[in-house]
């Protein structure tokens, strides 16, 4: 019990000293015990096992890894992410259509404009990549400041049945222009792009008619696409007339209607540009950060093949209908006819 209460009374800061006669004999042993009871448990600590785990000091745990990237399925585009000023925002216009009409012209053209930011490659995020999700769609595009607008171009969108839907969702108020090009010519530009990757592809008429000069093949995608009537009227359930503008980029007059459609001021103008007869487009007379002209790159107004004229005049017969009534539709006339 003495040795009980002089354990109390060293824990107790001395509180009886006073308490009896063999307290002084005590007092002096408390220390001595509470320091070797301190050092019993420190040794007992220190092996292995030992100590209880809320004793133990936390290990800080490693820092976060970056969050993983979308898998990327084979054939996803790769394209930058844009840093600077200004914040990434989803495209106001889109050049939706069509290949080989002249879309690639029309964005070079449209980037020259100190309020347009262009995303340089085509990402085919309404036909090929809608299920990586609107935040990847967004994370692609260049930033923009107050009073800039955001374009993307893809062609193939015009022609993709689910492609007016998806755009509405992400924005009903979207504009959306189609460059546009006589469909016979269009259809051979892009048999010969075809031809340039594919050497040894059947002749442009064995794959543009069945069974010889019979009827022409609307299921081969060249001869689909210059359909211009029909793809319209799957956008316009979905988008009002007053969405669209219908131009063709050989027609330098009407980079003053692309702008005017956007909301711009009318600072791109035919003095930035002449008529290569080669090419059969638009070049730049000084492209940007160059003293030279620059046209479009190799796979743009590269040489026709051949096409026998009872061939092109059978299309020319095939297409007229069809470009009747897209005239009508749109209220313009591209004079193919």
């Amino acid at each position: 019990m003495a040795g009980s209460g002089g354990l109390g009374g060293g824990a107790g800061c001395g509180q009886g000293a006073g308490a009896g006669p063999g307290a002084a004999l005590r007092a002096p042993r408390a220390p001595l015990l509470l320091a070797a009871l301190v050092l019993g448990a420190y040794c007992l600590c220190a092996l292995p096992g030992h100590c209880p785990p809320a004793s133990r000091v936390p290990t800080p745990a490693p820092a976060p890894a970056e969050p993983p990237c979308v898998a990327r399925r084979p054939g996803a585009p790769v394209l930058p992410v844009a840093s600077g000023p200004g914040r990434r925002r989803f495209p106001q216009a889109l050049i939706v259509g069509v290949k080989k009409g002249g879309t690639r012209a029309l964005l070079e053209f449209l980037r020259l404009h100190p309020d347009v930011r262009a995303l340089g490659s085509e990402p085919h995020f309404f036909d090929r990549w809608y299920e990586r999700g609107l935040a990847w769609y967004r994370s692609l595009m260049p930033r923009t400041l107050d009073g800039q607008i955001t374009i993307e171009k893809t062609p193939s969108y015009f022609v993709t049945l689910e492609a007016p839907h998806r755009i509405h969702s992400m924005s009903p108020d979207t504009k959306l222009i189609v460059v546009v090009r006589n469909p016979v010519t269009r259809a051979i530009s892009d048999y010969a792009q075809t031809l340039s990757k594919t050497p040894g592809l059947p002749s442009f008429r064995a794959l543009a008619f069945r069974h010889g000069l019979g009827p022409v093949d609307t299921a081969w995608s060249a001869v689909r696409i210059g359909l211009y009537a029909q793809h319209l009227d799957n956008w316009l359930r979905y988008f009002p007339l007053s969405h669209f503008l219908f131009v063709s980029v050989t027609r330098l007059e009407k980079l003053a209607a692309v702008q005017d459609f956007l909301g711009l001021k009318r600072v791109v103008t035919d003095k930035h540009f002449y008529f290569n007869a080669t090419k059969g487009f638009p070049c730049l007379k000084k492209a940007q950060g160059s003293s030279r002209p620059r046209c479009l790159g190799k796979s743009k107004g590269r040489p026709h093949p051949r096409v026998p004229e009872a061939v092109v005049q059978r299309l020319r017969d095939f297409y007229q209908p069809f470009n009747r009534k897209f005239y009508q539709m749109i209220g313009q006339d591209f004079g193919w006819d």
